[in-house]
């Protein structure tokens, strides 16, 4: 009897593990079937200029270098002032898997790992056919440079001095979306088969919190948020080969700032025109299953006037890759 019933259980079992297999199998199934209609769907672009892949996997390495640079100029009472401060750069290691549009990517930052870089910083980045975005955050507790005033000479700022906190975001829409992809340059999820540009409209936005403690304490915030319009052409000299180039100026509609030199108010004022820039730029090579590249994003913003405060914020990023597709 004993033996029968093991035999019935064991059964019961391995029923109930196949069917869970096959329901798993038809789950993903239904999974990729469902990816597969959304990434090869050809009705929202012109096939003529712009394909997908036609494989579904992609596998990609990347060198990342990012930098921050802040600039100002005050002229007061005839004394003009001038400063220049750098941030160490950040270089990073990543490796990533797309499969059809859905990807994972991990980040190593070997300075970070060795205890040379101590600052923290955060890139995100969305590059779709009609809307984008990137995102940097950067608390950078490392900048050096210095400042040249009148009567004084040029100083040098060490490091500690300036700590700032920086977030730098930029939005666009593709009006020829069918045509002209952004894709194609950034994420590699598209590619560009002839050359088409469009026009765009941007919206960008900037916070930042800096404080120098130095002989004064001096504190400094503000945030940004501009509009405007740009263009980006995607230039195809021959087979395999894309060529980017894109700026979104904004034009600033809101602007709050503030700062203090040892808890005295220095006041500022809006100053027509203020202004943050986005550049964009790519080169990209591909051939047989493989593709190679170089992109940048560019990041300028001017407020303020020299006969108050003016100042200059520089972000930037350069990125290397190599990939197959699978």
């Amino acid at each position: 009897m004993k033996k029968y019933l093991l035999i019935v259980v064991s059964l019961l079992v391995f029923t109930i593990e196949a069917a869970a297999q096959n329901s798993t199998k038809r789950a993903l199934a239904k999974v990729d079937s469902a990816l597969s209609a959304r990434y090869y769907r050809k009705g929202a672009i012109d096939t003529a200029y712009v394909v997908r892949p036609e494989t579904k996997w992609t596998v990609r390495a990347r060198l990342n270098v990012s930098g921050a640079n802040i600039e100002t100029k005050r002229t007061e009472n005839g004394s003009p002032f001038k400063s220049e401060m750098e941030a160490d750069k950040k270089t990073t290691l990543s490796v990533g898997v797309t499969y059809l549009g859905v990807s994972l990517n991990v980040a190593l930052n070997p300075a970070k790992l060795m205890g040379k870089y101590h600052d923290y910083e955060l890139n995100l980045n969305c590059y779709g056919r009609r809307f984008g975005f990137d995102v940097a955050y950067q608390d950078a507790k490392n900048f050096t440079g210095w400042y040249d005033q009148k009567g004084m000479g040029r100083i040098t700022l060490p490091d500690g001095v300036l700590s700032v906190k920086t977030l730098n975001v930029n939005a666009f829409y593709v009006f020829n979306n069918r045509r002209f992809s952004y894709p194609a340059a950034f994420s590699q999820s598209y590619i560009q088969r002839r050359s088409a540009g469009s026009f765009l409209l941007a919206a960008s936005g900037q916070g930042q919190n800096a404080k120098v403690d130095g002989e004064q304490m001096i504190k400094f915030k503000m945030t940004n948020i501009g509009l405007g319009a740009g263009y980006g052409y995607s230039f195809v000299p021959g087979k395999g080969w894309l060529l980017h180039i894109s700026a979104l100026p904004t034009l600033i509609v809101y602007s709050h700032t503030s700062m203090t030199v040892d808890d005295n108010r220095v006041p500022m004022h809006y100053h027509f025109p203020e202004a943050i820039i986005t550049g964009r730029g790519a080169v990209v090579r591909q051939w047989s299953n493989k593709f190679i590249g170089l992109s940048s994003v560019y990041h300028f913003t001017n407020i303020g006037d020299e006969d108050d405060l003016a100042v200059h914020n520089t972000k930037w990023r350069v990125r290397a890759f190599f990939g197959l597709r699978l």
